[in-house]
């Protein structure tokens, strides 16, 4: 990546980010982290309390990319046909033919995804990691980008099915919006007679270009210091007396995409153990499976991160340390 590049980049991701910005108001460090989501090739997992925002910033996110967006909502009696679609007998042609499900989009919204039965959930495993999805031992892309946005309410649990362990994986990252400030509160409340604000979003970029966004990204440099200290942050979250599961190869490889991406939105060619802090945490946490007494101790994934990053010295601290 050329410095031309890098800030070619950086201008581009904060009119993204601007353009959501102006919907979701106040929130633009969780809308850094949904672009970073989707310009990794990852999906994010949105957790929260109702009212929050969830849903408005993934249909502001589908409205910003001028590509097709869908969304699904989650029941407990939705089929995996009702998700990637179903193969049809058509009488007059005498074939069978695919019919695409609502998972075919540039951008898919999954409201309540834990609402769903595990079944149902499974039907996303294959579409999430591979990008396609097989009917009837027929192999079908849906095409590049591609990102699930899924919404799920931590408070009201009852009928919801707990995302498994292999699902929270597919999701690159986790986090939450919260609660806006007063004058944003305030801003949002004076613009309560259009419950649709979303519908206002106006598309900025095409799909080919976050796709050359995408490309740009994955060509940005990382040192070899940097990639020992991911390792090393990877390995101590195994390592943990705390844990039953720790940081898997695979969550390090996300982590990689996702900063890479973060210097590149920051206009830069390079990665900086900066990066990896202030990712480590939406990327990390939910991959993270704590022992039972420990979570009764109140130990969380965030817990478990802050300790890794406390404990291993990044790149530069070791120099100034020598």
């Amino acid at each position: 990546m050329t410095r031309e590049q890098a800030a070619w980049f950086a201008e581009t991701f904060t009119r993204l980010v601007d353009n959501v910005g102006s919907v979701v108001l106040g929130k633009a460090d969780v809308i850094r982290l949904a672009f970073t989501a989707m310009l990794s090739e990852g999906h994010l997992l949105l957790e929260d309390a109702p009212g929050t925002g969830k849903t408005q910033l993934a249909k502001s996110m589908g409205a910003t990319v001028q590509g097709t967006n869908h969304r699904i909502q989650f029941t407990p009696d939705l089929l995996p046909s009702d998700v990637t679609g179903v193969t049809v007998y058509d009488q007059k042609t005498g074939e069978f033919e695919f019919h695409k499900g609502p998972i075919f989009a540039s951008i898919v919204l999954a409201d309540e995804i834990n609402r769903a039965s595990p079944k149902t959930q499974s039907a996303l495993l294959e579409v999430m990691e591979e990008g396609r999805v097989t009917v009837d031992g027929s192999p079908y892309s849906v095409g590049r980008p591609f990102m699930v946005i899924a919404t799920q309410n931590p408070i009201e649990q009852a009928g919801t099915y707990r995302l498994p362990e292999a699902q929270l994986d597919r999701f690159l990252m986790k986090t939450s919006i919260g609660y806006p400030g007063r004058e944003q509160t305030v801003r949002i409340l004076a613009g309560a007679s259009n419950r649709n604000a979303s519908s206002t979003v106006q598309p900025v970029i095409t799909t080919s270009a976050i796709a050359e966004m995408i490309d740009l990204a994955a060509t940005v440099h990382v040192d070899d210091a940097v990639l020992d200290y991911v390792a090393q942050l990877s390995e101590h979250t195994r390592d943990s007396k705390d844990t039953r599961l720790g940081v898997s190869v695979r969550g390090a490889m996300a982590l990689m995409r996702a900063v890479k991406v973060w210097a590149a939105s920051k206009g830069r060619a390079f990665v900086l153990p900066d990066d990896v802090k202030e990712l480590a945490q939406p990327v990390w946490a939910h991959r993270v499976v704590i022992d039972p007494e420990a979570e009764f101790s109140g130990v969380t994934g965030d817990r478990i991160i802050d300790r890794a990053i406390a404990d291993i010295a990044a790149p530069q601290d070791r120099q100034h340390a020598a």
